[in-house]
């Protein structure tokens, strides 16, 4: 009999016994999925593998070293007197305890995060000297993703940008890729990031909503500041709902300069390109997805790694050249509220990453990582945006605040590996213990060490830009005015289903809002993106359609911006397979090993837990099952509880491909609905399944 296929989730590395364990072992290991920060002290020295481990030996200890014969008792004066201050472990224990949060980041505060590796393929070696991107070099890699607006506790699938921020551990230095799932961004200026923020996040006087947009201050922002139009787009459709992580976009946003081992000089736009393709869910079933399951991104990319189904990405650049006013075909290279469309200068790929382990301890890697643009290395360096600019001074301000000191760099989630001789001494959290009494340049009394580097050496050098004459201004360049043609292009690039779900975004979060001002002003933005969007929305707020306030322009629609239309594997995807005590045991084994052996994840679902006809295990149950986290359904029988005619239904509402064989039939209302298939036997079934989910959905059933 085949072995049936691993389920993911597995909470511990060891299989927990019915009754408390009394025989003392040593610290379990981490599970095979797991991995953590490397082996390196806070200057990058090498550590002992086998004295890394944070937790050692066989017995409870306190802090520091000494075995105690009991953790569940303080000490007190009798049994029922009361607790004495001389109470040594309680109060470690407990003031331990009182300290374990630190501030929660104030935007992607809610995050999830891998290891992997990336490995580069030479294309990027004629426009960087970077070692990291040079044909064949393999670097080890943390990647943390999130939600912008809500808390540490709110939902994952909320209408929201992501954040995709990557850690490079290369051998010149740490370089960090902090970027977003939506190439573009609300304000122009970092002066005006607390005051969109400010607005998005809830209400200061009731502390809600959380983790949405859909609210008065936010709305009242955006109609105001209309730079912020491109963005609200962007969130307002799909992409702001994603179907997982690893279906997700990156993009770097700013621009960029790479410089060569001549001297030369790009501009560049940095993305990532996943391999599944990018995917989003509908609007009812992320609302369903938030009750049913609120850690669905969480857990989604923590079962795929451990299941197997290792997450892909390409990075790729759009290079151009770097001319002294800094665009392209009419593009402000240094306004972040753009982009350039992919038909005019291609993404070209330059190396793939795969994430590959999952963190071990959520807190001291997830939480704790610290990302910062400026975490630059020789051949990459940073361009005048001004929203750049002003991230470069905020994310290391912040970095001293949440994580205790200016020492962050040595939590050994962030340490760099590369050696580090910086000359920084003290400070809270110091957890190196430095040698030598010459701290500073110049010195002799530690023979001139340590020396400064030249190019030869790898040193990291400041490109020197030659600077126009100009007076100090408060302003914006002019080619940054136009605030409306760029949203118009995405909008006319979408598919028509694509458009819908624009429509009844833009239709739910402007009902929301109370004030009647802000929704007429909402209506007044987008009669200057598209009429037809416009009206759609009005009809839906019972207001009227107002006229543009400008010219609409023209622009070629860019077939890269829409989400639908190709095809993508189908690895780490979820089928649910329902079934009961009646179904054809072979059959669903047939089922099951046939999914698994395409890399998709096969759940059985019954009327009961354990196994069926002894054979095949269980992994859900009517009362524990919902359609949202399945991809695709497959019925193997026709059981009669309603939980399951719900799971179909919404299945069905929700465009994912349904199948059946037998019994299940029965199940399908429509059989001749496009994404539904039926057949006599379970491969046959799982085929055709199979070619339905790389697709994603069947869109051709309308809309919801």
């Amino acid at each position: 009999m085949a072995k049936p296929p691993k389920v993911p989730g597995v909470p511990s590395s060891t299989t927990p016994q019915f009754e408390e364990p009394t025989t003392p072992v040593d610290a379990p290991d981490a599970k095979p999925d797991q991995s953590e920060p490397a082996g390196v002290t806070a200057t990058a020295a090498p550590v002992d593998a086998e004295r890394k481990r944070a937790q050692q030996g066989q017995y409870v200890t306190t802090a520091q070293g000494a075995r105690l014969t009991d953790t569940d008792h303080s000490l007190k004066a009798g049994r029922r007197g009361p607790t004495l201050l001389q109470d040594h472990h309680f109060r470690e224990k407990i003031t331990h305890f009182d300290h374990e949060r630190i501030p929660e980041r104030v935007v992607h505060a809610r995050g999830a995060a891998a290891h992997g590796v990336f490995r580069a393929n030479g294309a990027a070696s004629t426009i960087t000297r970077a070692q990291f991107l040079q044909k064949g070099v393999e670097t080890p890699v943390f990647v943390r993703f999130s939600t912008v607006l809500g808390s540490r506790g709110s939902a994952d699938a909320v209408r929201d940008t992501r954040g995709f921020a990557t850690k490079f551990y290369t051998e010149e230095g740490t370089y960090d890729l902090v970027g977003n799932n939506i190439p573009v961004f609300f304000i122009q200026d970092a002066i005006k990031f607390p005051d969109v923020v400010h607005a998005a996040k809830p209400h200061p006087d009731r502390e809600i909503p959380q983790a949405q947009s859909a609210h008065d201050t936010f709305w009242d922002f955006v109609t105001l500041h209309t730079e912020a139009a491109a963005h609200t787009m962007w969130n307002m459709s799909d992409r702001g709902i994603p179907r997982s992580f690893r279906m997700m976009e990156g993009f770097g946003v700013h621009t960029f300069r790479l410089i060569n081992a001549d001297g030369g000089t790009s501009l560049v736009k940095f993305h990532w390109k996943p391999r599944l393709g990018v995917h989003s869910v509908v609007w009812e079933e992320a609302q369903l997805i938030n009750g049913f399951d609120p850690d669905y991104h969480r857990r989604d990319l923590a079962d795929a790694i451990e299941s197997g189904a290792y997450p892909e990405w390409d990075l790729g650049v759009q290079v151009f050249p770097d001319n002294p006013e800094q665009t392209f075909e009419g593009i402000d290279l240094l306004d972040p509220t753009k982009i350039v469309p992919e038909e005019l200068a291609p993404v070209q790929v330059i190396g793939t990453m795969v994430l590959n382990a999952n963190p071990t301890n959520f807190f001291a890697e997830t939480e704790q990582v610290a990302f910062h643009p400026g975490h630059l290395v020789p051949g990459i360096d940073v361009t005048d945006d001004p929203l750049l600019q002003g991230r470069l001074f905020s994310y290391l301000d912040t970095q001293i605040t949440r994580l205790g000191g200016p020492n962050f760099a040595q939590i050994p989630i962030n340490r760099t590996h590369a050696p580090v001789n910086d000359m920084l001494r003290d400070g809270f959290h110091q957890h190196a213990v430095h040698t030598g009494v010459a701290p500073y340049k110049p010195n002799s009394l530690d023979a001139g060490c340590p020396f400064a580097a030249g190019v030869e050496e790898g040193a990291f050098i400041d490109f020197p830009v030659e600077l126009p004459p100009a007076q100090k201004e408060r302003a914006a360049s002019r080619t940054f005015d136009d605030h409306f043609s760029q949203v118009r292009l995405f909008y006319i690039s979408l598919s028509e289903v694509e458009k819908a779900h624009v429509a009844e975004a833009y239709t739910f979060e402007l009902g929301k809002c109370y004030e009647q001002a802000i929704k007429e002003r909402g209506l007044q933005e987008l009669a200057n993106i598209d009429p037809d969007l416009c009206a759609t929305v009005a009809a839906g707020l019972g207001l009227p359609v107002p006229e543009p306030t400008i010219p609409l322009s023209d622009p070629t629609p860019s077939p890269a911006l829409s989400q639908i239309g190709s095809t993508w594997p189908v690895d780490g995807r979820i089928v649910g397979i329902v079934a009961d005590d009646s179904v054809d045991v072979g059959e669903l084994q047939a089922a099951v090993q046939a999914l698994d052996a395409a890399k998709v994840v096969p759940l059985v679902i019954a009327p009961h837990g354990g196994m069926l006809g002894g054979a095949v295990p269980i992994s859900r149950t009517f009362l524990t099952a919902r359609s949202v986290e399945f991809d695709a359904v497959v019925l193997a029988a026709a059981p009669t509880d309603p939980r399951v005619r719900l799971l179909v239904d919404e299945a069905f509402r929700h465009h994912k491909a349904l199948g059946a064989w037998g019994a299940g039939t029965a199940l399908l209302a429509d059989n001749t609905a496009p994404g539904v298939v039926t057949a006599g036997d379970a491969k046959a079934v799982v085929e055709q399944m199979l070619q339905l989910l790389g697709a994603h959905r069947a869109w051709e059933r309308g809309t919801v």
